[in-house]
């Protein structure tokens, strides 16, 4: 466990100048950061916005997965086209139901995007954004919404519309609807039902901000590797027909259980450009595997 903490440290220490999580953590949103070339492809950075969400704490969430956020009713597909866009090494962006840690079910728009190293345009990080979905329509009238909202109160009523993601809120107390209405949409702390079974539409504006927020996480990225010379971007510049192991690789050579390493010959000196989680444990240091990481 030692070495995989090791190496999550190291997956930002030798990419970015000092100051970049203090900086990070500066920024509202929430998001992670994750290592594909490190087996099983962990999270090695989570913002305040993403442990408020969820309701983790940091050492609960560096070095997992981002598939232990998933539950019974994540749709199988989205999963699945989330890790083709791992494998091509490209950015997705999708609605996805995801859980918090007491097992409450809520959709988000899940916006990811590598992270190329300008130096040889291989993917160093994964930008994973989270933006919780949630639909509000106020209006007068009586009766039922269009939507199956109940309106209450004698027609002087507020109507609550959350389309696919969430059942509206039935009640004959007014109050009960001005508690409701004052909702925390980024912890979730809400009274409404979440529709689990979708599929959830994001707005353009949660799809805007999502997009935001990409930009602004990237300049800090950006200004921080560059202070540290090795320049990060969210666009690839140039394709090295000897970089490094691409991502999909390393997260399938992450499955295999036997220890091994992986060397390149069209490199000086054939250095090790992957080895497998037995392999760490069994020489119990992560010395060697400075230099991948260093690239």
């Amino acid at each position: 466990m030692e070495s995989q903490l090791g190496l999550i440290e190291k997956s930002f220490n030798v990419k970015y100048s000092d100051g970049v999580r203090e900086a990070l953590d500066e920024l509202p949103d929430s998001f992670t950061i994750t290592d594909p070339s490190i087996s099983g492809h962990p999270i090695v950075y989570a913002s305040r916005g993403f442990l408020k969400v969820f309701g983790y704490s940091k050492n609960e969430v560096l070095g997992k997965n981002g598939r232990v956020f998933q539950g019974p009713k994540t749709n199988r597909r989205s999963v699945m086209a989330i890790r083709e866009a791992i494998r091509e090494e490209r950015g997705i962006q999708i609605s996805l139901l995801n859980y918090r840690k007491d097992g409450t079910p809520f959709w988000m728009l899940f916006n990811m995007c590598p992270v190329y190293s300008e130096k040889d345009g291989r993917v160093v990080h994964f930008l994973g954004i989270q933006v919780p979905i949630l639909r509000r329509r106020n209006s007068l009238g009586g009766g039922i919404g269009r939507n199956g909202g109940v309106c209450y109160d004698g027609g002087n009523c507020r109507e609550y519309v959350y389309k696919c993601c969430r059942r509206e809120v039935c009640s004959n107390s007014t109050m009960e609807v001005d508690r409701a209405l004052s909702v925390d949409t980024v912890s979730g702390l809400d009274h409404t039902e979440v529709d689990v079974e979708g599929p959830c539409e994001a707005s353009d504006q949660e799809k805007t901000k999502a997009s935001v927020a990409v930009n602004n996480i990237m300049s800090v990225l950006a200004n921080y590797s560059e202070l540290n010379g090795r320049l990060v971007s969210d666009r690839r510049c140039c394709q090295s027909g000897m970089s490094l192991l691409s991502a999909s690789l390393n997260i399938s050579f992450g499955r295999i259980k036997q220890s091994f390493v992986l060397t390149d010959a069209h490199l000086p000196d054939m250095p090790i450009v992957y080895a497998s989680d037995a392999f760490l444990k069994l020489t119990g240091t992560i010395l060697f595997f400075n230099r991948l990481l260093e690239t």
